[in-house]
């Protein structure tokens, strides 16, 4: 069995979203203003203990990521939360 065959052949698909060029454009400029800000702190930063330092790289390399979780459910559904 084709496996496009699954597709029914009178379905339009749907009209693409603006949200999502725009949405990804938005993504990007929010990684490069983040990394700014997180490299203009480095000076401060590296006057920390390595301990503490090593924590404070830890915690904004992963901290990028939760203000993108509603912006990303946005550019998927229109809405801003479940």
């Amino acid at each position: 069995m084709d496996p496009s065959s699954d597709l029914a052949p009178h379905r339009i698909p749907p009209q693409p979203s603006w949200r999502k060029p725009v949405g990804m454009l938005l993504v990007i400029l929010y990684i490069i203003l983040y990394a700014l800000a997180v490299s203009a702190l480095a000076d401060s930063i590296s006057a920390l203990p390595i301990w503490l330092e090593t924590i404070t790289y830890l915690v904004a390399g992963i901290a990028w990521i939760a203000p993108l979780k509603p912006f990303i459910l946005w550019m998927n559904t229109g809405r801003w939360s479940a």
